[in-house]
């Protein structure tokens, strides 16, 4: 009898390990796809949104010049995004048979036309569009714009769907006119993927053509563009999900067969909630290929908006306001491109590190890719004051990210009366590559940033949003703010770079006369 018992108690010592290894084969509870202007990101996530080891993919779109932000090829993103799900699977091995649930979070502004059969009739024109500016102008003359600002969220600005569909109908009215439905591209993909769609509130909340208080489309807006309701895609209830794949991602993806697919939401609104950011006590600043600073809260949209902000929407429970900016990492890539700097990143970063803070003697408006906030002219475009022949390229490297870092100042600035005393937390690859940029942002702030932890905290933040809606966690609030360091800001420097962001708003503000 002794025996028997000493084998029980042996291979209950042994229970834990067992335990692990089983959970490790347990089938993963969610795949989550974060697809971006500059390339689609895939990873797995278990019930309690943590990400599976091993279960990730990601691969870079590459661009051919700064301008292709502007125009993509929505089938060839749809391929983009079959080649990182294959790979994505490859990757995870035969533990991962099936997964219960797929969240996504997809690029915000994107518009693109479709035939009643489904075939793209236009390229996806996304927020970088600037060419439909004077269509933003005949709508300011019609409209007024505080009015729109304040029931849709938005301005009357050219990333915007309104400005973008009067466009088309003028230049390029044979596209127009072949367009049966008006969707962004995360509608395009559900219909690729399940052969039907229905837009998110939080993807339409970025459209400029929804009511932010009706969660529905702004029937106003849509008489002036002379567009019956039935050409946008029906917006989502809060229990709308997706199920049975079309045959050939079926059979191409038998892990995801019985799987069910929320909306997609808006990347900026994953990228805040997966950098913790998901109350008004924290307000999330990114710097990717663009940039934007977002403050969530759970009620309604405030009654009015600072003139420099936008107000979205996460859900239908959840409002995000913030800012963005344009310009961001891919003015530093273009720079580095077309000034020729040699050497690599570290090298790069020293050489940055070793100017002094506005020590370069220039001036810079950094739109190269147009302006959005804080101004949302349709007409800014980049600009450089104070070059001499002494000047180097590193240094106006260094002054277009101070130019950035300035008017993220103003719109922490705007945000203050939404959110106020909110803890900075910054997240994206930009500023993850580039501690001085970073610490300078800090120092133009004068307030401490934390760096988030979290390196891709939009695939994070479309997977717990999505765990919540299915029950799987209490709240999106449980998650953490995970802080790789806090950078405290240097005053001094506070002070000089205060001097420079008032050398920048005179030449922004005679420019703009």
């Amino acid at each position: 009898m002794s025996s028997v018992l000493d084998e029980v108690f042996e291979k209950l010592e042994t229970f834990p390990e067992f335990v692990s290894v089983l959970a490790a084969r347990e089938p993963a509870a969610l795949l989550a796809l974060d697809v971006g202007t500059s390339g689609v990101r895939a990873a797995l996530f278990n019930e309690q949104g943590q990400e599976c080891e091993g279960a990730q993919a990601q691969n870079s779109r590459i661009f051919a010049t700064f301008g292709d932000v502007e125009e993509l090829d929505a089938n060839d993103l749809i391929e983009l995004i079959g080649r990182t799900l294959d790979q994505l699977f490859e990757n995870a091995g035969p533990s991962i048979e099936r997964v219960e649930f797929i969240a996504a979070s997809c690029f915000w502004h994107s518009l693109l036309g479709v035939t009643s059969e489904g075939r793209p009739t236009t390229p996806v024109l996304g927020w970088a569009n600037t060419r439909a500016g004077q269509a933003a102008k005949d709508l300011r003359s019609r409209f007024d714009e505080r009015e729109i600002h304040a029931r849709t969220g938005c301005r009357l600005h050219p990333s915007y769907w309104p400005a973008k569909l009067l466009w088309l109908k003028k230049e390029r009215p044979d596209e127009y006119e072949a367009t049966a439905h008006w969707l962004s591209f995360a509608d395009y993909l559900m219909l690729r993927l399940f052969g039907e769609t229905a837009s998110s509130v939080s993807m339409a909340s970025g459209s400029g053509l929804m009511n932010q208080r009706s969660c529905e489309w702004d029937q106003e807006l849509i008489a002036a563009l002379e567009l019956p309701v039935e050409k946008f895609p029906e917006i989502a209830g809060s229990n709308k999900t997706f199920a049975g794949l079309r045959a050939e991602f079926s059979l191409r993806w038998p892990q995801l067969n019985r799987a069910c697919m929320l909306p997609p939401i808006a990347d900026g609104a994953a990228n805040s909630i997966g950098s913790g950011c998901s109350t008004r006590d924290k307000a999330a600043l990114m710097v990717g290929t663009s940039g934007a600073m977002r403050v969530i809260y759970e009620g309604e949209p405030a009654s009015e908006l600072p003139p420099a902000l936008w107000s979205y929407r996460v859900d239908r429970r959840r409002v995000i306001v913030g800012g963005a900016l344009s310009d961001g990492g891919a003015l530093f890539g273009w720079m580095r491109q077309s000034l020729s700097l040699k050497g690599d990143a570290a090298s790069i970063e020293r050489r940055l590190e070793e100017i002094e803070p506005d020590s370069h003697g220039l001036t810079l408006l950094p739109f190269w890719a147009g302006e959005r906030s804080t101004g949302w002219s349709t007409d800014a475009r980049g600009g450089i004051l104070g070059i001499t022949l002494q000047t180097r390229p590193i240094e106006i490297l260094r002054a277009a990210m101070e130019a950035i870092a300035y008017r993220f100042a103003l719109l922490a600035e705007s945000l203050e009366t939404i959110a106020p005393g909110a803890a900075i937390v910054a997240s994206g690859n930009a500023l993850r590559a580039s501690p001085v940029w970073l610490q300078m942002i800090a120092d133009v702030l004068g307030r401490p940033v934390l760096l988030s932890a979290t390196a891709e905290a939009s695939t994070r933040g479309a997977a717990l949003l999505a765990l919540e809606s299915t029950g799987k966690i209490q709240s999106i609030e449980q998650s953490e703010t995970l802080t790789e360091k806090i950078v405290l800001p240097d005053q001094a420097r506070h002070a000089r770079y205060r001097e420079g962001l008032e050398r920048q708003q005179k030449m922004y503000e005679e420019l703009s006369e």
